[in-house]
This record gives C-alpha cells, sequence and structure tokens, in this order.
C-alpha cells in the first residue's frame, strides 16, 4: 500500500484503504502494520500525538543490495576457506600414500594398541594389590571408623540429654529410635 501510492500514512488512513485495496480485515489492519514495523519493512514516526507510517520502494531496494552484499562477501569468504581445507588435505595426503611399508607399519600399530589394551586389563586385575591402593584404603578405613565413633559418641550425648531432661529409661529412648541395644565404639 506505501510502496504503490508512495505516500505517508496515519493509522486511520491504513485501516480504510486495506481492506478495499487489499481484502486485508480491518481489525487484523492494526497487527500487520505492527509486524511489518518490527520486520523493518514499514517505517513509523510519532510527530505530535499522530503516529505516521510509510515505506519506499528506494529503501526496500538498498536493503536487498546490503543483504546481496553481505552473502556475496559471506560466499566469497567461504569459498575462501573451501579453497584452504583442499590445499590442507592434499598437503596432508603427501607422505601418507598406501605402500606396503605403511600398511605393515599400521598393522604393527594396531597390534601394539591391542596388546597395550591386553595389559592394561591384566594391570586392573591386579589393582588391589598396589601399595598405593592399599595405603588409600587404609587411610579411607579410618576416615570411615573416625566418623561413626563420633556418631556413636553424638549418640550416647542426646541419650543422656534425653535421661536428664525428660526421664527416659535408656531402653524406652533405644526401642523409640530403633538404636540397637550392643551400639558402641568400633575398635
Amino acid at each position: 500500500l506505501c510502496f504503490a501510492q508512495k505516500d505517508v500514512f496515519q493509522l486511520k488512513d491504513i485501516e480504510k484503504i486495506a481492506p478495499k485495496e487489499k481484502g486485508i480485515t480491518s481489525m487484523s489492519v492494526k497487527e500487520i502494520l505492527q509486524s511489518l514495523v518490527d520486520d523493518g519493512m514499514v517505517d513509523t514516526d510519532r510527530i505530535g500525538t499522530s503516529n505516521y507510517f510509510w515505506a519506499f520502494p528506494s529503501k526496500a531496494l538498498h536493503a536487498r543490495k546490503r543483504k546481496l552484499e553481505e552473502l556475496e562477501s559471506q560466499f566469497a569468504e567461504s569459498s575462501q576457506k573451501k579453497e584452504a581445507l583442499q590445499k590442507s588435505i592434499e598437503k596432508s595426503k603427501i607422505g601418507r600414500e598406501d605402500t606396503a611399508e605403511r600398511a605393515a607399519l599400521i598393522e604393527e600399530l594396531a597390534a601394539l594398541r591391542q596388546k597395550k589394551e591386553q595389559l592394561k586389563a591384566e594391570i586392573d586385575k591386579y589393582r588391589e594389590c598396589d601399595p598405593d591402593v592399599v595405603e588409600e584404603m587404609r587411610q579411607t578405613n579410618k576416615i570411615a571408623k573416625e566418623a561413626a565413633n563420633r556418631w556413636t559418641d553424638n549418640i550416647f550425648s542426646i541419650k543422656s540429654w534425653a535421661k536428664r531432661k525428660f526421664g527416659f529409661e535408656e531402653s524406652r529412648i533405644d526401642k523409640s529410635f530403633g538404636i540397637p541395644e550392643d551400639l558402641d565404639y568400633i575398635d
């Protein structure tokens, strides 16, 4: 509409003209116009108390030219990258020709890798005999034992407090909280 008449319009003018000339329902004119403004296809400005809308073909032409130049620049850049990658591929192929010696080396490499995996599996089998692992297990056990004794001490302290504060019997506290009768420190 703005392109065809090359004029500036107010919203009320567009709401009158659009249904007649373009077959757009008058209820959706404002939404469509706002969408075109958001997409940058129609310009708008507030002058005084009125909003004016316009779209000139020259702006759209310049926008398309800019987009075309941008895409051409991206295409040229991508083409250069492609050429550089092709050259890199050709360069890396040098010295990697399929020869009997190369095939034998590749086969030997595969065999050595397989042997390495077998040796690694065997080492893992005997891992629990490793002095470092055994020492680490000892340290872990020591920390766990200290933690268990600390919690046992806490339970005894709470039981003692409950006996003094509320006058409960020890057996009643044990039964209520599921504390085993033989609870004691770990040596």
